[in-house]
């Protein structure tokens, strides 16, 4: 997911190459605002021409996502979905490939929405907050945990507090789901999506896919994955992640 001008972000065609690592080139899909879209197949020639969504309007991750749940269901119903901001760093590359098969694994045959939680390294303010119900120690383990709160962006002095419990993690960003769930947990928690997307079987991948999407979108509200779905289901869990992570705040 891209949320700026993705013919000009600069590490594009490393998060790209990243994930070919991973998945064949037929399974990764860019999702960006249309007008960033137009030198999108310059920058990465591999990149199937149908894998390329372009979003009429700026709606927010949720109706994002939806559309790309959509997509994918269309290719395969029973698909699990990484779905990644572009926005971080990674600097050990086999460690999050290894995480990411974990993570992928235990949500194929579990109906959760993951969460790859970062361990915090300090009292970062410009981060948002994963706390687990497993208490102090979670930093240590190495398994799937179930998530208890979300905090946006803390003050400092709670960030210190979040940090020497032991229970909290950085929000990465990045989630890991079947296509399948978080479809059904934005249409249960967000209905006015699922409602601008009625219809979506017939239109979704035939010639009427561009009109369709355009007045869905013009219609759809504005709203972030996390404010929308995951501090409201569930079925949020976290995965616990080591590998070096620098969010584009840090590194750029």
């Amino acid at each position: 997911m891209v949320g700026g001008d993705a013919s000009e972000h600069p590490f594009l065609g490393r998060i790209y190459n990243r994930f070919q690592n991973s998945f064949p080139k037929e399974n990764i899909f860019l999702v960006t605002p249309a007008p960033g879209g137009g030198n999108i197949k310059k920058r990465l020639p591999g990149l199937p021409e149908e894998n390329l969504l372009l979003e009429p309007y700026k709606r927010g991750s949720a109706t994002c996502m939806y559309y790309t749940s959509l997509k994918i269901l269309r290719k395969n119903p029973e698909a699990v979905i990484l779905a990644s901001p572009a926005d971080y760093e990674i600097m050990d590359e086999d460690l999050f490939a290894s995480t990411i098969d974990l993570s992928m694994d235990f949500v194929a045959k579990n109906d959760v929405l993951m969460t790859l939680g970062i361990i915090p390294r300090s009292a970062k303010t410009n981060f948002g907050y994963i706390q687990v119900k497993e208490g102090r120690g979670a930093h240590f383990m190495d398994q799937p945990l179930t998530v208890k709160t979300f905090t946006e962006k803390p003050p400092v002095e709670l960030a210190e507090v979040f940090l020497r419990t032991g229970e909290f993690f950085w929000n990465s960003g990045i989630f890991i789901w079947k296509a399948s769930t978080i479809k059904a947990e934005i249409t249960r928690y967000i209905p006015e999506i699922a409602d601008m997307f009625e219809g979506w079987e017939s239109a979704v991948g035939t010639p009427s896919e561009a009109a369709f999407v355009e007045k869905a979108y013009s219609e759809a509200p504005k709203v972030s994955l996390d404010y929308g779905v995951m501090e409201r289901t569930d079925k949020a869990w976290l995965y616990p992640s080591r590998f070096g992570w620098a969010d584009q705040a840090d590194f750029c």
